[in-house]
């Protein structure tokens, strides 16, 4: 009797928010090495041998969370810093003000970054702010990049936001030199192990604010390891093409014109995929042994619907080898293995990718596409509405449901 109030006591004080808090990441951290312990994470699965096949009738989803968008949280006039118009000719060494430093709560690298980026130009909240309108549970492990901007064309309305792909490191500089910041998603590394066997690879947002050509490296406010970080030019760009080279633009209305010279071409989102595809065929041909040059030519594929031509790429850096949680982050190969007609590495992938995040939203949803086309509309309407119970605001999953229903 003594045991089960201590066992109930125990409990109720977990959930005290305070405790939760400080406590839930240790009791996820201890059960995803337990978990693992039983079920070794092996290395992402070699692709399955197959031909090209009809591709199959295509399906409708979005990437934004299903959210109403409520008045813009307005900045405090002082606040604002003043840009420098001119991107040109670029100095060899620019610096913007560093926005107050804030250290990210677990998993939460997107909103902690979003927010020094908006308190650049006087915004008052913090990443709580972000995270109760985009990140319903603190345990979700991935913001991407489109529910970051979500996030700004909702409530930072008086701020423009574009982000593209394909980026490079004259682009960070101008950029810089013009007065505005950006923000790159890139690889990170854990201190410790996960799980045995853990590769320690995972994502992470970054703000850069600064970069100086004698010394060579950029100034990073880094939500995890803190303010003004510098980092070497070939180091950031290592990093960085995991991602495809993405890159999150926000600046003041006035700015646009700035933003559209400095992008040129880029500007218009198919020049700009079509330009980074180029890119990033070049660099399978300069670069053959890398897997991220060959999934960014996957991805860029996907972008304009070419699916065979990215699956191939998608099994070569499969081949290649790419970090455990790679798929917790990235899900083109989805669509484009789903859209190829090739169910069963579809399977493989997302099977893969909820052993190492079980919670993830995006591979319940593709799991769930996998199994209507296997013709098991059961298990898909439950695979769906488990995407939709790991985030109540995933559109896609809504979606989903309500196309099953239509079509069962």
């Amino acid at each position: 009797m003594l045991l089960s109030f201590a066992a109930v006591l125990t409990l109720a004080i977990y959930w005290i928010p305070p405790v939760h808090d400080r406590l839930s990441w240790r009791v996820d951290f201890a059960l995803a090495y337990m978990r693992n312990l039983v079920d070794p994470v092996e290395s992402l699965p070699s692709p399955i041998p197959h031909t090209q096949t009809t591709p199959v009738p295509s399906v409708e989803y979005t990437s934004t969370p299903s959210l109403t968008p409520t008045t813009s949280l307005e900045p405090s006039a002082a606040a604002s810093p003043t840009p420098t118009l001119s991107p040109t000719p670029r100095p060899p060494a620019a610096s913007l003000p560093s926005p107050e430093w804030e250290k990210q709560d677990i998993n939460n690298c997107g909103p902690a970054a979003l927010a020094m980026y908006l308190r650049f130009y006087g915004w008052e909240g913090d990443q709580t702010t972000i995270t109760e309108v985009i990140k319903p549970f603190r345990e979700d492990r991935n913001v991407n990049v489109e529910e970051l901007a979500y996030y700004v064309h909702t409530q930072a309305g008086w701020l423009n936001l574009q982000y593209r792909v394909g980026g490079d490191l004259e682009l960070l500089k101008k950029f810089i030199a013009a007065g505005i910041p950006v923000m790159i998603e890139e690889s990170f590394y854990f201190e410790e192990p996960f799980w045995p066997n853990d590769d320690l690879w995972a994502a992470h947002y970054n703000l850069i604010t600064a970069y100086d050509d004698e010394r060579q490296v950029f100034t990073a406010q880094d939500s995890f390891y803190g303010s003004d970080r510098n980092v070497a030019y070939m180091r950031l760009d290592e990093y960085w093409q995991a991602f495809n080279r993405v890159y999150i633009l926000i600046y003041l209305p006035q700015q646009e014109p700035i933003v559209q010279a400095i992008l040129g071409d880029n500007w218009d989102p198919d020049a700009n995929r079509q330009y980074a595809l180029e890119a990033s065929q070049a660099e399978t041909e300069s670069d053959p042994d890398n897997p991220y040059t060959w999934f960014n030519l996957g991805s860029n594929l996907t972008y304009f619907e070419r699916y065979f031509e990215a699956t191939s790429a998608f099994d070569k850096a499969r081949e290649l080898g790419l970090p455990q949680r790679f798929l917790r982050y990235q899900f083109s190969p989805f669509i484009a293995y789903f859209h190829s007609g090739l169910m069963d590495d579809l399977v493989t992938l997302v099977d893969y990718a909820l052993k190492i995040t079980p919670n993830s939203e995006e591979a319940w949803l593709w799991h769930g596409w996998a199994m209507y086309r296997k013709g098991d509309s059961n298990q898909a309407s439950v695979d769906f509405h488990r995407a939709l119970e790991e985030n109540p605001l995933y559109l896609d999953a809504q979606y989903a449901i309500d196309f099953i229903q239509s079509n069962p």
